[in-house]
């Protein structure tokens, strides 16, 4: 088969411009599939993240959106919204369109938003939607490729090494960096996003517990420079390194990284350091933390509770004399009320 328009393939790998479609569900009762968009103004220094994942065999979606307000406040909904098939991203008041694969999507949301002057309060969700102040609002963005899509699905296990999160999470996945324009209404306000972004579409087997922990990256530097980089922390001892560096208009794949990372006291990054190799450059860039929303995701296996902490940070970065805007992600279990991960 051959290579789609507008895509950069792992060894291995297969996308075409159907993977934009639905995918039909296999039998695993965890099949999930799922898309995300991010969209972060550089002059406002504010945008949002929406994610919308079909898990139509246990039937309900999992609608999850988060926006770092200019004022500091952050607005967000989380919420499982039943459903029945998989024919569509639209549950929950968040709908999602391919406009035209592999260049240009569209993500939005309208209904509820908790509004949050603190955003400890997510550590907590029984009071997070129990005392949170609630308005209505919408969020809105127009995503138009800077680069090319990358990923797609392994044609055999013996490319897994090449996959982000292996066989058993998110088999299949692409994603890319955009140009990221739309709007944030929070009650009265109208809040304009004009600046870049992110997005991804994922399907296959996904317990959030699969992950023991890692380290994922997620920035612009505007329409020519971006990251995504990732290190994978498998429970087996096993780490693997990898992702995509965006220079004028192409990707190169990360050969290696090493992250170093500063943490609160309460256990989340602050600020990292992220020196990474590709088979052009090495090169050494900083993140810094602006806003931090600790959520956790829990799910029953038996008699016991397996608990995920995600800590997903708006973040400011410097590559030289370059500064561009995204997401430090970090997905771990917790046991014993400690990230497995802290503090490497």
């Amino acid at each position: 088969m051959s290579a789609a328009p507008n895509v950069h393939l792992p060894e291995g790998f297969v996308l075409t411009p159907e993977d934009e479609s639905m995918h039909t569900p296999d039998d695993l009762v965890n099949f999930n599939e799922s898309v995300y968009c991010s969209g972060w103004d550089p002059k406002l220094k504010a945008g949002v993240w929406m994610r919308l994942g079909n898990r139509v065999n246990e039937g309900h979606a999992e609608l999850s959106l988060v926006a770092y307000l200019p004022d500091g406040r952050l607005a967000c909904q989380f919420k499982r919204p039943k459903i029945s098939h998989n024919d569509a991203f639209d549950a929950g008041g968040l709908r999602y369109r391919c406009l035209e694969p592999f260049q240009r999507i569209e993500m939005v949301y309208e209904g509820e938003l908790l509004v949050l002057e603190d955003p400890e309060l997510l550590r907590d969700a029984k009071a997070l939607f129990a005392s949170a102040p609630r308005v209505q609002g919408s969020m809105r963005l127009e995503a138009t490729a800077v680069s090319p899509a990358h990923g797609g699905e392994p044609t055999s296990r013996e490319y897994a090494d090449h996959m982000l999160y292996g066989y058993d999470f998110s088999r299949g996945h692409f994603n890319q960096h955009v140009r990221s324009v739309g709007e944030m209404v929070v009650g009265d306000e109208r809040i304009p996003i004009d600046g870049f972004g992110w997005r991804d579409h994922s399907w296959g087997p996904r317990f959030w517990q699969e992950i023991w922990f890692y380290r994922l990256f997620m920035v612009n530097f505007g329409a020519d420079r971006g990251l995504m980089l990732l290190r994978n922390n498998l429970e087996s001892g096993r780490t693997k390194r990898l992702g995509v560096v965006l220079v004028d208009g192409e990707y190169e794949e990360v050969t290696d990284l090493d992250v170093t990372t500063e943490w609160s006291d309460d256990q989340e990054p602050v600020s990292v350091t992220v020196g990474f190799s590709t088979a052009r450059r090495r090169e050494l860039v900083h993140g810094r933390v602006l806003r931090m929303a600790p959520l956790r995701n829990r799910r029953k296996a038996g008699d016991e509770t397996l608990v995920s902490r995600v800590a997903e940070g708006f973040s400011e970065w410097t590559w030289g004399d370059r500064v561009g805007y995204g997401m430090i992600e970090y997905i771990e279990r917790v046991q014993d009320g400690v990230p497995v991960g802290y503090p490497t």
